[in-house]
């Protein structure tokens, strides 16, 4: 392989995937330090309808990249990346406190292995079917190490998820096959540090704990960049030694 056929071949695409009770901006203090980096970096807005729904806009995302991508999945997202992952162009996923079920396991499942967070007691259903969290979750269980006005923001914007994506299931799960990272929220109220710590080295995957609630891209964007950085430039680096 030549130098130039090389340096075309690294990671340069990054695909942000967000979980649940978020949409794209919960990337927004992530985004400009990769791109400072020259990464291309595109945010994938999750319509929360349902897991099949989610991989399909995740899936359209991965058209529009030009080469190798690595595939990054915070909180429900990660039980996205772990589906659409297994598109040819994924070299590696990162998951940030994130899901990550094996094949035939839904995300409820996954999380009733591990015992249950305070912020699961601020989960309320409504009348369609879909599930949101309480101020008092947001700013105690979700987001306690932001400032007022950043979890009043998130407050005001968090999607709703219809409660059955929840319960669907993972067909193949893409970190059998792909390197993997693992950021490990350590004073996450929404899925249990344990579970996240369990995950991580199921997956063999590189880890790195931020102590940190579990959106920690908001509360310490660079060390989560910093993770994709490396994890972009270690598969990177295989591309193009293949």
């Amino acid at each position: 392989m030549t130098e130039n056929t090389a340096s075309a071949a690294r990671v340069k695409n990054i695909v942000l995937v967000h979980g649940t009770w978020a949409d794209g901006s919960s990337w927004a203090k992530v985004i400009p330090l990769l791109q400072a980096q020259g990464y291309h970096v595109t945010a994938v807005q999750n319509p929360l309808t349902s897991l099949a729904d989610d991989v399909a806009a995740t899936q359209r995302a991965l058209a529009l990249q030009d080469g190798p991508t690595l595939l990054v999945g915070h909180s429900w997202g990660g039980v996205v990346i772990t589906e659409a992952g297994n598109d040819p162009k994924v070299a590696g996923l990162v998951y940030v406190a994130a899901a990550a079920p094996d094949e035939g396991q839904s995300f409820l499942e996954l999380v009733q292995t591990a015992p249950a967070t305070p912020g699961n007691d601020e989960i309320r259903p409504d009348a369609q079917g879909y599930v949101s969290m309480t101020p008092k979750g947001i700013v105690e269980d979700f987001a306690q190490d932001l400032p007022p006005a950043e979890q009043q923001l998130l407050i005001s914007t968090q999607g709703p998820q219809a409660f059955s994506a929840l319960q669907e299931k993972i067909t193949k799960a893409a970190w059998k096959t792909k390197p993997s990272w693992y950021i490990i929220a350590g004073q996450d109220r929404m899925i249990n540090p344990d579970l996240e710590r369990t995950l991580a080295k199921k997956l063999n995957a590189t880890t790195t704990t931020v102590e940190a609630s579990h959106v920690v891209m908001l509360s310490q964007p660079e060390k989560v960049a910093a993770v994709i950085i490396a994890a972009a430039n270690h598969v990177g680096v295989s591309v193009a030694a293949s």
